[in-house]
């Protein structure tokens, strides 16, 4: 069915600023959500009557919805217009993180949460499309690419600090009240700074590429959440996995003959696509561990309570914040493939200093200085490798892209988090048999932050070659008689990559 009759609208208005930060501030939402209840775990147990895996599926619903629905709903974006479907987005955000907050049975809990996920999926690639529409590639988009780099990673950081102080002060149902209450406020400043001229895109919705690939991103994401729990061996677990696999050969098979492919050819058409989104979902395996395993160590090994979690994490927030505002000027001066190197070789130096923790240190001797570190990496490489997946894409694909990279930035948190936790409780497990239960839990917890450093220097490793401008072929340096097809890029613009130095 044909969705849309007129194209966006391009241009930027007069002062994007404004629009920038509700945009921005949309994605904060977002990413808060997704570690604002950690903390508050064992009181949402408690309250709503949870077992133990119905407590781990209050945060897997949420990604599971969250990374099987990225896609959907940034192709959804492009076709309907990006602002009227952020403006959704934000209102289903609302609603259900306002009934998880008033969940009093664990069904309604976890079904609020999957919503929350849904709303969050929409609104991630939605607002960076529309983020991406406001400033043209160069130094301008740089900067936006800066803020939006600050807010999604501080989002992980103030999370965690937010629902310390929310449980301690007012309990778990505030964790979610206060959420409803920042996506509503958010939802009316993108309504009135974030200009009307998206409107809807042309083309068709490809149905069957999007069940498809939706089908095989939840027997994935479902079976790498559920293996921590299951064990990698168990019936349905391996049962998820070859479904997921066979899905996503299927979906491979359709889109090769369908003109209206949810992931059509043209958006790999810089070479640079690729190489953005495969670095982002090795950074996201390490990502999404970072926040789950340095709590715990706080909490179980340090003793620290939750207020003071939180707060142990501003410095790794603030270091967020200024890496990602400093990374276009860092580009700019020693260049895209460096930063990215440099970045990523500082967070695995972070993580290794992490690897180093002991059941008897402190927050100032083990937790303070590999923070800093951590989130100084974490936020440059965040950035440029987010303008690696979404710069010289056709501008009608840039939710799509937007989706894209997000997409693989969860899925390789999902499976970076499964494989980790698995090694860091078996190394656990082996330990518990000879050392005291602290050290125990210490020794997996090293373990997670050493494999994390190695995956680091991986992939700074693959971001030589691949973040690398290709050079013009031998064809394209010869004078040009007329444009063709095979020669004009779809969008008949030329392609943009990275800023240059």
């Amino acid at each position: 069915m044909n969705l849309g009759r007129t194209k966006d609208t391009p241009g930027a208005p007069p002062r994007p600023g404004p629009a920038l930060a509700a945009l921005a501030a949309a994605q904060f939402t977002v990413m808060l959500a997704t570690s604002i209840v950690n903390v508050a775990l064992p009181q949402i147990r408690t309250g709503v009557g949870l077992s133990d895996g119905g407590t781990t599926w209050v945060v897997n619903a949420y990604g599971l919805a969250f990374g099987a629905l990225l896609l959907a709903g940034g192709r959804a974006a492009d076709l309907l217009g990006r602002r009227r479907v952020l403006l959704a987005g934000l209102a289903v955000f609302a609603g259900a993180s306002l009934a998880a907050g008033l969940a009093a049975s664990p069904g309604l809990m976890i079904a609020a949460r999957a919503v929350q996920g849904l709303g969050a999926a929409v609104i991630a690639p939605a607002a960076l499309a529309l983020a991406m529409d406001l400033f043209p590639p160069g130094p301008a988009r740089g900067r936006a690419l800066g803020v939006w780099g600050a807010v999604s990673g501080a989002g992980g950081a103030v999370g965690v600090l937010l629902g310390g102080v929310l449980t301690q002060a007012w309990g778990w149902p505030w964790v979610f009240h206060i959420t409803a209450v920042g996506a509503a406020l958010v939802l009316a400043a993108v309504a009135a700074l974030v200009p009307r001229g998206a409107g809807r895109g042309t083309g068709r919705f490809d149905l069957l590429g999007t069940a498809t690939v939706t089908l095989a991103l939840t027997c994935l994401v479902w079976a790498l959440t559920s293996a921590r729990a299951l064990g990698w061996t168990n019936a349905a677990v391996l049962g998820a996995l070859l479904g997921a696999a066979a899905l996503f050969a299927a979906f491979a098979v359709v889109e090769r003959r369908r003109t209206d492919a949810l992931i059509p050819p043209r958006l790999f058409a810089t070479g640079q696509v690729a190489a953005g989104n495969l670095l982002m979902a090795l950074l996201g395996s390490v990502w999404i561990a970072l926040f789950f395993f340095l709590p715990l160590y706080q909490q179980q090994v340090l003793g620290m309570s939750p207020l003071t979690t939180g707060a142990g994490q501003l410095p790794l927030a603030v270091a967020n914040m200024l890496g990602a505002v400093a990374a276009p000027r860092i580009s700019r001066r020693i260049g895209a493939t460096a930063t990215v190197i440099a970045a990523l070789l500082t967070e695995a130096a972070g993580m290794l200093w992490l690897s180093r923790i002991t059941a008897e240190g402190t927050y100032l001797v083990d937790i303070l200085g590999p923070s800093v570190l951590v989130g100084l990496g974490l936020s440059v490489a965040f950035v440029q490798l987010t303008a690696l997946a979404v710069d010289g894409v056709p501008r009608q694909d840039t939710g799509l892209a937007g989706g894209l990279v997000n997409t693989t930035r969860q899925v390789g948190g999902a499976i970076g988090l499964a494989a980790l936790a698995t090694l860091a409780g078996s190394v656990t497990a082996r330990a518990a048999g000879h050392q005291p239960h602290l050290e125990a839990l210490t020794a997996g917890y090293r373990t997670a932050f050493a494999v994390s450093a190695a995956i680091l220097a991986a992939a700074a490793l693959l971001a030589l070659p691949l973040t690398r401008p290709a050079r013009p072929s031998r064809r394209a340096l010869l004078p040009c008689r007329t444009p063709d097809a095979a020669t004009t890029p779809p969008n008949g613009q030329t392609p943009h990559h990275l800023p240059a130095p």
